[in-house]
């Protein structure tokens, strides 16, 4: 359990912060950019939820959840050295990713098939979603830019691959499943 007493230590006021095996790195460092951008989608899907109730509400607490494990497992390096540990690191695992893709699919089943690109908008919780979405895809991103440098968990990078489907699709059914989608007309302002 994590017990915080004291919100501010000063140990990063010369620009390093401690990654979860001790170790100090710069606060630019390339883990430290993507578990802060996983940090930041967090944020982002907590104003999703102040538009949501029911079911969607509770898919976006079970992702809240889980980004803290994926922030969890990013700030913790070293893969090959978690057995070595006093206490076993959190990892993503593959069932994580299996829900995202049995949510998607069974969100999916009740849409049409897409004609033309969205554009992010519609409803205030679609348009909050893509938001997600777009957020996701940089966490990705910059998740995939480490995996070059450093050992990163794989279930990591599939389960922000699937989160940011996770949210495209979310985002249609909060646009009265798809009915309201805003779509993309090429060339429409020339």
């Amino acid at each position: 359990m994590v017990v915080l007493n004291k919100i501010y230590t000063r140990t990063g006021d010369k620009g390093e912060t401690a990654l979860g095996d001790g170790s100090r790195v710069a606060k630019y460092a390339p883990r430290v950019e993507a578990y802060g951008t996983v940090d930041e989608l967090n944020a982002t899907v907590g104003v999703a939820r102040l538009t949501t109730k029911g079911d969607m509400d509770a898919a976006l607490a079970r992702i809240q959840n889980d980004l803290f494990d994926l922030g969890a497992d990013l700030c913790r390096p070293h893969m090959k050295k978690d057995d070595d540990a006093e206490y076993p690191p959190l990892r993503m695992v593959s069932s994580q990713v299996d829900r995202l893709e049995t949510e998607i699919d069974t969100m999916n089943a009740n849409l049409s098939a897409l004609r033309s690109f969205i554009l992010p908008g519609g409803s205030p919780l679609a348009a909050h979603l893509h938001l997600c979405r777009t957020v996701a895809r940089r966490a990705e991103r910059l998740t995939v830019d480490l995996s070059t440098a450093d050992d990163v968990n794989l279930s990591a990078i599939k389960y922000l691959n699937r989160l940011s489907d996770w949210f495209f699709v979310a985002a249609r059914i909060a646009n009265n499943n798809g009915q309201d989608d805003v779509l993309w007309v090429p060339g429409a302002n020339r």
